[in-house]
């Protein structure tokens, strides 16, 4: 079956791990894992034995071929998983899926965990209408994206490292308003998940006593014009 199956696992806690999604991992022959050392902790757990190879953002570029040519000679097909949600969503996964789709090889995406999705309704925020952007760049074309993003009406929702979170906070401040509204999720779906709401500077201001730890959503509710 020259078919990819592009399967997301949970982004915490491991009960959100779906009945299919296990079932497709134990079929296929061959599991393509962001780091297999994380998702070998997921295959134990559910006794899943099927072989394990890595795909990442470092090699992506140079298997990518390789790898399309070993799916389609696939009795079962190959699965593709990222460290934690959807694959694709600020983590590999669209290269693959678009070699596939050029030589003519079946795509199966599967329903699943993502990170946004939930930070993004417990905000409170409307969600009928928003922007996700992931990860901003880092240095280059950070403050011209910034610019772009301040034009948009709609409730925009980043990814943050907890490096970086004051520096994106402050910048929030600067550039969208110090009354802007900001919502902080981290940890989700896990034991100590955390939502932090407020201003930029009323944010910063619980950072200042607490160290930021976790990777973030950041979900901002633009002001009206």
């Amino acid at each position: 079956m020259s078919k990819l199956y592009i399967v997301p696992t949970p982004i915490g806690n491991l009960e959100d791990m779906t009945f299919r999604a296990i079932r497709v991992l134990k079929e296929v022959d061959l599991v393509l894992a962001e780091d297999t050392r994380t998702s070998k902790f997921l295959f134990n757990h559910f006794e899943i034995t099927t072989p394990l190879r890595s795909y990442h953002m470092h090699n992506e570029h140079k298997v990518v071929n390789s790898i399309v040519e070993q799916i389609a000679q696939a009795e079962n097909g190959f699965a593709l998983i990222s460290d934690a949600g959807t694959p694709a969503i600020s983590d590999p996964g669209f290269l693959l899926v678009r070699e596939c789709i050029a030589n003519d090889l079946e795509l199966e995406t599967l329903p699943g965990a993502t990170a946004f999705v939930p930070a993004l309704v417990n905000s409170g925020f409307p969600c009928d209408k928003f922007h996700f952007e992931g990860f901003l760049p880092q240095k280059k074309g950070r403050q011209k994206r910034w610019g772009e993003l301040a034009e948009f009406a709609e409730t925009l929702v980043l990814y943050e490292s907890p490096y970086r979170i004051v520096k994106l906070l402050n910048e929030v401040k600067d550039i969208l308003g110090e009354d802007t509204q900001v919502s902080l999720s981290r940890e989700l779906s896990k034991k100590f998940e955390e939502n932090l709401r407020g201003t930029p500077k009323e944010l910063l201001e619980k950072f200042r006593s607490k160290e930021p730890k976790g990777e973030f959503v950041v979900v901002i509710r633009k002001k009206e014009k």
